[in-house]
């Protein structure tokens, strides 16, 4: 008996690189285009692995960067496999030529002080909040809650019995509704939910539904699309980075050599999406022992001058170091 061929493999890694861009957390994306030369939706830097000319996954990952960004990557870590085949999420591809392969996503989380601009064609540093408007809550509950909110309890309606009851649990539990609290560490979560209930734009593509049609307002609270896979794999790394602000301090990795408390701060709260109670966020800071003062300040702060600190990096081959403390700042 004649077995059919086996299916081919193709590895793709994608790299979530983030910055602190004018006082937002951003990532760098990459607009590919489609052989006519036509403009796709954006996307993480990506690329398939060569087991043949790639002696590793990272020194790939470094190469393909460079090669579409003309920017070099400093802190990186692995952040997570997508490869559960069937899985209702976001459909992995590789571009043409590569459509009937089986994709295993490898994504990665790099960290960098500055946003530099790449100087490389079609791309830049795109604000997270472009992919995910619902997620930034510094300035209380966002916009886009209210359209995203109407359109799952309708979505939770349409659905009978034990099923609606789950879709609502659902949809009050991630995004805060009636009361519940935010937790900000759930951002993948959060996508998926919306791309179970169909509001995602990538979902009806996957689905192959035609044209994805949204009111105005919801269509913009439910966020830009990304190709493939990739603002799944942003929400996970965003998730990772959330939650390990309060378990490493990885927030440095974001921070110049030289940095003002305030800045630190800022640096948090972008990535977090939330406001923090600055005295009870300096008490904490200080009780790590994970910054010192210079003796100097930073006078170019547009107000009084402000002492500068850096962040004891000694402290890592020292010692167990922990994260940040993020006292919310209650109205």
């Amino acid at each position: 008996m004649t077995r059919p061929p086996a299916p081919t493999v193709v590895i793709g890694l994608s790299a979530v690189v983030v910055a602190i861009h004018d006082g937002d957390g951003a990532v760098l994306t990459v607009r590919p285009r489609e052989p006519g030369g036509q403009a796709r939706a954006k996307g993480l830097p990506f690329g398939p692995f060569d087991p043949a000319g790639h002696r590793t996954f990272e020194l790939a990952l470094r190469a393909f960067v460079t090669e579409q960004t003309r920017f070099d990557l400093g802190y990186v870590e692995q952040l997570y496999t997508f490869g559960d085949k069937g899985r209702d999420a976001p459909i992995a591809d590789m571009g043409e030529g590569l459509s009937a392969a089986r994709v295993i996503s490898v994504g990665y989380l790099a960290l960098t002080p500055t946003a530099v601009e790449t100087e490389a064609p079609d791309s830049e540093w795109s604000a997270w909040s472009r992919f995910f408007p619902w997620e930034d809550w510094r300035c209380g509950p966002p916009p886009a809650l209210e359209p995203i909110s109407a359109a799952l309890r309708r979505w939770s309606a349409s659905a009978p019995g034990a099923e609606g009851a789950r879709r609502l649990a659902g949809a009050r539990l991630l995004f805060a509704l009636d009361g519940a609290p935010w937790n900000e560490e759930r951002v993948l979560e959060r996508y998926e939910l919306l791309y179970e209930a169909g509001l995602a734009p990538e979902a009806v593509r996957d689905r192959g539904e035609g044209p994805f049609a949204l009111s105005e307002a919801l269509a913009a609270a439910v966020g830009e699309p990304m190709i493939s896979d990739h603002r799944r794999i942003l929400a996970t790394a965003l998730s990772r980075l959330r939650g390990k602000l309060k378990y490493r301090p990885v927030v440095f990795e974001l921070l110049p050599e030289a940095f003002t408390l305030s800045a630190l701060q800022r640096a948090v709260e972008a990535i977090a999406g939330v406001l923090l109670h600055k005295q009870n966020f300096r008490r904490a800071l200080e009780r790590t022992g994970l910054v010192e003062g210079l003796g100097r300040v930073d006078s170019e702060t547009g107000g009084r001058p402000a002492e500068l600190f850096r962040f004891r990096r000694e402290l890592l081959s020292e010692r167990p170091v922990s994260g940040l403390s993020l006292p919310l700042l209650r109205e």
